[in-house]
Parts: C-alpha cells; sequence; structure tokens
C-alpha cells in the first residue's frame, strides 16, 4: 500500500510581536512583563502581611522577619537580576554572594541589595492568596495552587508570542527537588534524577519550549478540549501540549512513553505527522514484525494506511512507528567501520529532530540558580523564569540572525537592564572597599583644595578605628572612599592588612 500524501506545512514561524529596535530587556519583557511582576509584588506584600500578622505572639523584635517593609517593582527587578546572575557566578552558599573577603566578593551584589533584604524577598516570594486556597480532602483542590497563576502566564505567553517551525519534539525534563513532594519523580536517565517532572513539547530547531504541564500524580484529571474520549493518560498529555497547531502540518517526534497507534492516527486526522519510538508490546503494534528474526543492518516494515511500522536490526532490535516516512533507508557514516552502513531514514530523523527537550536542558543547566530549598514551588517558578529567558533568546535570535551574542551575553544583558536602573552604571563608591583597597595599586597623594580651604584634612581612618583623634593632609585617591591616611604606617596597614586597625 502506498503511502498517503502528507499534510503541507502552513504555519509561519517566528515571532508574532513586534520586536523593532527591541534591546535583549525588551525580549524578557515579551514574557515577563511589568503586569505580571507587579501581580507577584502584590502577592508578596500580601503574603508578608498575613505571615507577620499570624506569627506576630512569637516574633522577635530584632528577627529578620520583623525587619520587613513592603517590596515594590523595582526591587523585585534587582532580585530577579541577582537570582539570574548567581547563574552565572557559582558559589558555594548564598550567604557567600555578600561576603567581603577578597577572595570571594563580588561588588555587585552588595551594591544592589543587602543580604538579609535578598534572603527576606526570597522568603516571603509568593504568587497566589493563600486564603483562596481549598482544602486538600475537596474534589476541585490543585495541588499546583500555590503556583497556579506562573504557569498559566507562561503557557500562554509561550504560546502567543512565537510559532515554531515544522518539526517539533515532546519529552520530559525535571526540575531537581529532593524534599518531600507528593508528585515528586525518580527518572535515573536524567541528571537531576529526582524532581518535580514537566511535560514539554518544544521546536526541535532551536530548543524553543512551545507548551509545556506539570505532572501532579497518577490521580491527576487531563482533560484537554477535543481528546477522543478512548485515549489514555499519555495519549491526553500529547494532545494537550500540541493542540494549538494542528491542522497545520507539523511533524512531531515523541519516544516510546508516548508513541501509540491510535494516537497516530487521530494526529494524521488534525493534519499533523509524528513519528517515535514503541515498544514491542504496544497495543497494536503488528506482531508478525516482533516475531521476525533479522540479521543486524537489516530491517523490515509493514504499512497500514497512514500507519508505518519498522524493525530495524542494530546492536539490539529498533522499533519505529511514524505517520511520516515510507521504509527507505539512507547511507550514514559510523565512526570505526569502513563499510557502508544504511539506516532507515524514520530512526535518522528521529535522531535529529528528538533532541528539542535534552537541547534546552543542557542549555539551562550550566547557568540554574536553583538552590536546595524546602519550597517546591519557589524552585519551580525560578526554574520557569529562568525558562522564559531562553526562550525569549530564541526569539532574540530570530529576529537578529545576523547577531553573534550567545546565551550567556544576552543573560548577562538582561540582567543589567533588571539591576542598574536606566541602564546606568554601578558607581564606582558602591564597589566594595575591601576588595578595592587589597588588591590594587595605590599611591598616596596631598588632598585637593576646595573652594573655602587651601590645606584640607580630614581624620585618618586607620587612627580613628583606633581610638586615636589624628587629621591629615594625604589620602588615597585610587581607593573607592577615598579615605584620609598617614603617610607610612597607616597607609601601608590600610592596604595589606585586612583588619587594618589592629596592630601589627
Amino acid at each position: 500500500m502506498e503511502q498517503p500524501e502528507l499534510p503541507a506545512f502552513t504555519g509561519l514561524p517566528g515571532c508574532n510581536a513586534n520586536t523593532e529596535n527591541f534591546m535583549p530587556i525588551n525580549f524578557f519583557e515579551l514574557f515577563m512583563d511589568d503586569m505580571f511582576l507587579e501581580e507577584i509584588v502584590e502577592q508578596t506584600n500580601l503574603y508578608a502581611e498575613q505571615h507577620l500578622r499570624d506569627k506576630a505572639a512569637r516574633l522577635r523584635p530584632h528577627s529578620r522577619a520583623a525587619q520587613w517593609i513592603p517590596t515594590n517593582l523595582e526591587e523585585l527587578k534587582k532580585f530577579l537580576g541577582l537570582t539570574f546572575l548567581m547563574g552565572l557566578i557559582r558559589k558555594p552558599s548564598l550567604a557567600s554572594y555578600w561576603s567581603t573577603s577578597p577572595l570571594m566578593a563580588t561588588a555587585i551584589f552588595p551594591a544592589t541589595m543587602s543580604r538579609n533584604r535578598y534572603l527576606l524577598l526570597l522568603r516571603m516570594l509568593h504568587f497566589v492568596d493563600n486564603a483562596l486556597a481549598l482544602p486538600r480532602d475537596h474534589p476541585d483542590s490543585d495541588r499546583l495552587f500555590k503556583i497556579r497563576p506562573v504557569l498559566d502566564h507562561f503557557v500562554d505567553r509561550f504560546s502567543e508570542v512565537y510559532v515554531p517551525g515544522k518539526e517539533l519534539s515532546v519529552d520530559e525534563s525535571l526540575v531537581l527537588f529532593k524534599g518531600r513532594l507528593v508528585f515528586r519523580q525518580y527518572i535515573p536517565s536524567k541528571r537531576a534524577r529526582y524532581g518535580i517532572k514537566l511535560y514539554m513539547l518544544s521546536e526541535s530547531r532551536t530548543g524553543y519550549v512551545y507548551s509545556f504541564r506539570v505532572y501532579t500524580g497518577r490521580d491527576s484529571n487531563i482533560d484537554p478540549p477535543g481528546c477522543p474520549p478512548t485515549f489514555g493518560v499519555t495519549e491526553k498529555i500529547v494532545w494537550d501540549l500540541g493542540r494549538r497547531l494542528f491542522n497545520k502540518g507539523h511533524h512531531l517526534y515523541v519516544d516510546n512513553f508516548y508513541t501509540g497507534v491510535q494516537l497516530f492516527k487521530e494526529l494524521f486526522r488534525v493534519d499533523t505527522v509524528a513519528c517515535g519510538t514503541i515498544r514491542s508490546n504496544q497495543k497494536g503494534y503488528p506482531r508478525e514484525l516482533v516475531c521476525k528474526k533479522l540479521e543486524r543492518g537489516q530491517c523490515c516494515a509493514l504499512r497500514n494506511e497512514e500507519l508505518l511500522a519498522l524493525k530495524f536490526s542494530d546492536k539490539r532490535d529498533v522499533y519505529m512507528l511514524s505517520t511520516i516516512h515510507d521504509e527507505s533507508t539512507s547511507p550514514v557514516t559510523v565512526w570505526g567501520q569502513v563499510a557502508e552502513v544504511r539506516k532507515p531514514v524514520c530512526i535518522l530523523d528521529y535522531n535529529k529532530h528528538m533532541g528539542g527537550v535534552d537541547r534546552v536542558d543542557q542549555r539551562l543547566e550550566p547557568y540554574t540558580a536553583i538552590r536546595k530549598s524546602y519550597v517546591w514551588y519557589k524552585k519551580l517558578a525560578l526554574h520557569l523564569f529562568h525558562l522564559a529567558t531562553f526562550n525569549a533568546f530564541i526569539v532574540f535570535r530570530d529576529r537578529s540572525p545576523e547577531s553573534k551574542m550567545t546565551f550567556v551575553k544576552f543573560q548577562e544583558s538582561v540582567i543589567e537592564s533588571l539591576i542598574v536602573v536606566e541602564q546606568a552604571r554601578v558607581p564606582r563608591e558602591a564597589v566594595v572597599e575591601d576588595v578595592a583597597r587589597l588588591k590594587d595599586r595605590h599611591f598616596a597623594e596631598h588632598i585637593p583644595r576646595t573652594p573655602k580651604k587651601d590645606f584640607p584634612a580630614k581624620k585618618c581612618r586607620v587612627c580613628f578605628r583606633r581610638g586615636i583623634r589624628r587629621e591629615t593632609r594625604m589620602y588615597c585617591p585610587d581607593c573607592p572612599s577615598k579615605p584620609g591616611l598617614c603617610v607610612g604606617a597607616c597607609f601601608k596597614n590600610y592596604h595589606t592588612q585586612k583588619n587594618f586597625w589592629e596592630q601589627p
């Protein structure tokens, strides 16, 4: 039986927004605009108010929580900027980013926000009003209630901003979390192994995440619109992720967790063709193909209307199901083998286009800012924020293909715009004094004259810390704070000793 004609691809890949004269921060704001961030500010302030009210009787006057003051949009942007920057600058703990040690200090962190304020914002960060939560035993209770507004926002924005190309892939991603959580998953093939599982649909070429869904347990109800009632859970997941792209001729690649005869038939009816590996015992897969013995390098196939079932013998038997391909093979170069090797085209295309989600994980893993936490929804939210940054980068490269900016440089530009208001540089005075005075070269000079004084003087900083009242006409112009220093021992101690006030 001949292969039916494939549906033509009618999608219009690319960004749907007008991005003329856009900077990297503007692409980022396509996914995380001020309205979205203002809602987080409102919920964070509301949660802090509720928390302080409930804990008022046990709250110590000098505790960190007692110092809370309401946050605002500008401060939240700085908080996010510092959090993203932690993914680029890796340190062993949160506190070490505010270290004053010459070996560990990073000037931008204390210059932007105090350590206590950052930790307090992280503690109070919230996305929804807890008072609206239903009891756990309620039939309509939502396990993702704590993060539902964030999920809904990104699901909508990811699909609205950008239209992916013809080839798509569906796979799982895992957000590391080892705490107690009823829907925590164990996937040994993933780098994290333990964590929160996300089902993702990505563009194969770039890895752009078009749609995703968080796994919440076997008992979760999945009922996407237009889904055939006979579908199982995995088939419903694929239908839910891809339903916004039906009837456009997309090519969908999935692994054996999702592949099924009924799913592929129904996808073909909505002009979406698919290809994937399949388990040999999958319902509907021809048994005569499974039982057939093949030599290494051989393949055999059977067709039933739009469905092609194929078996290929390599190091092990590979079973494929496709509504895209025929049984043709293509020569490939295999390292270490002189003779020509031929493999089915469906397997070659599967290997080429299946890695969309893995590409996302590979790009995000070196720059993840997620740290150990007992609060699962904050880890997931920060991961989604980072995922939005990656999608913004893909849109940026789509609109500026000639640009050589890497993902790291793109993140740096976004972080700078979030932290530094109106693109202003961090002033020299904001540099950590303890780092500058110990690592740079310094030369003493006379304090410049002023309109009121011809011979101005300053208190010697070293003498002052020792309890000695002494003024000097010399200072160090190379230190950020330009301290007054006595020439000789005081100048030497200040630039060579961490605790400069201690007697040598």
